[in-house]
């Protein structure tokens, strides 16, 4: 038996037998992350008056992974759309829903931004705060795009690339309710935001990619958290597609 057979074993729901919770999940999370709340700077995208138009059956048919990117920064407008799609609030309420499904609306997924070439914002890692659909300085970075980078391995397509989004997962937001087998629904809840986000970029004329091959520790010293209770899980790079080179050997 490998670790996955085990993890799928020890958390699998059955007609006699559950699993137990630990009772370090027992504690209350709270739903979502601010760093505003702790006093940093705060950026307000510009955002288009309306949604943009798109057919989603020809987003589905022409979505492709891109891996190159031309040197053009990406609209604020854009960015906007491209955060609204992954993690907007769809429906503003005491607990508001968001345009991609959550295990028990639990949303343990939190959005970074390394953003290094973005119309009008400074190159820096950023978080997207919600409810109120904005960003929040984490760190200013002159070096974002090679450091995130590095830490997906030398893909040299994040350091091309003018935003990268970093999904992490807050393991007790969802393991208070559902204790161990909280993995699968964060690791399902990044797909889903993920694929929302693609299909977005692919609507708007943009490429995507995304990423799960990262070195685990230097993404979460990227962002900053602590790799136990916080962890990133997943990540994509993304801009106007540039024209691929292939490889010349001699």
């Amino acid at each position: 038996m490998t670790l996955l057979h085990d993890y799928q074993k020890g958390t699998a729901y059955g007609r006699k037998a559950m699993p137990a919770k630990d009772p370090h999940w027992r504690r209350s999370v709270a739903p979502q992350k601010s760093y505003a709340a702790a006093g940093a700077e705060v950026v307000t995208l510009a955002r288009p008056a309306r949604l943009p138009a798109s057919d989603l059956w020809s987003a589905l048919r022409a979505r492709r992974s891109i891996r190159a990117f031309a040197t053009e920064p990406m609209t604020q407008e854009s960015l906007f759309l491209l955060l609204w799609a992954a993690q907007g609030i769809s429906q503003p309420g005491p607990w508001p829903f968001r345009t991609a499904p959550s295990a028990g609306a639990l949303y343990p997924v939190e959005t970074y931004v390394a953003a290094s070439h973005v119309a009008g914002l400074a190159p820096g890692l950023y978080h997207w705060e919600l409810p109120e659909e904005r960003l929040a300085l984490v760190a200013p970075r002159a070096d974002v795009a090679t450091a995130a980078c590095a830490a997906c391995l030398g893909q040299e397509m994040v350091a091309a690339a003018p935003v990268t989004f970093i999904w992490s997962a807050v393991w007790g937001r969802a393991g208070q309710k559902y204790g161990d087998r909280a993995l699968r629904y964060a690791y399902l809840d990044a797909g889903h935001l993920a694929e929302n986000l693609h299909l977005a970029a692919t609507a708007l004329g943009l490429g995507a990619c995304m990423i799960g091959a990262f070195l685990d520790d230097e993404m979460d010293g990227l962002v900053g958290i602590d790799g136990h209770e916080e962890s990133v899980i997943y990540a994509a790079c993304v801009g106007s597609p540039g024209v691929a080179t292939a490889s010349v050997h001699v």
